[in-house]
């Protein structure tokens, strides 16, 4: 797929799950579980153990959008890609990373927080903005950056849960980064797939509605 058509489906899905883990071993159970609650889009952390692995084994699920975050460096980027990341999310922004993603035409989703760091990024190229840390900064935030930028793409990343998630994506958000929200940590160790199944149905059905 090319960039422009990732980007397409990412927008399309509004959810991106992001997946941080101490171990990998329910990586692929997580994501098919997520997947079946409606969510194409799934970043695998580069904390997480045998991340690029994982990230390959995520291009065998169809329908799914396996992607790449935590990345700091381009040469981290270059290698994710080629296990088979379609998108790249990074937690600052940085002009070498944008080019990389760009270079193997795949979208980025730049992080910055500030008004002039999510311009820049922007400037630099980034596909979408990734607005984090957004839960210690709040809507109230968002909404105030959006207004004198309305053309820049920004996802929300950190603090969005079911009950606000509809509220983020009416206020201009493109799309949400969510993690905690959508596994919560009891249920992958009890491999309650089915809890984190309706979970993330839950967060899908409340931003279409």
């Amino acid at each position: 797929m090319t960039r422009a058509t990732i980007l397409e489906q990412l927008l399309a899905t509004k959810i991106i799950a992001i997946i941080r883990l101490s171990e990998s071993k329910p990586i692929f159970d997580l994501a098919q579980a997520l997947h079946r609650g409606g969510i194409k889009a799934i970043e695998v952390t580069m904390g997480t153990p045998n991340a690029l692995e994982e990230i390959h084994k995520l291009t065998q699920i169809e329908g799914v959008i396996p992607g790449v975050g935590s990345v700091i460096d381009a040469k981290t980027a270059k290698a994710a890609i080629e296990a088979g990341a379609q998108f790249v999310v990074t937690p600052v922004s940085k002009p070498e990373v944008i080019k990389m993603a760009h270079q193997y035409d795949k979208p980025i989703l730049s992080g910055a927080i500030t008004p002039s760091e999510i311009l820049q990024a922007y400037e630099w190229g980034a596909d979408v903005v990734k607005l984090f840390p957004a839960a210690d900064f709040g809507l109230s935030y968002f909404k105030a950056v959006k207004a004198p930028m309305p053309h820049v793409p920004i996802m929300p990343t950190g603090g969005i849960n079911v009950e606000n998630a509809a509220e983020w994506v009416a206020n201009g958000a493109v799309c949400l980064g969510l993690g905690s929200s959508l596994m919560d940590k009891k249920m992958i160790v009890e491999k309650d797939f089915e809890g984190i199944t309706a979970i993330a149905r839950a967060i899908t059905e409340t931003i279409k509605n």
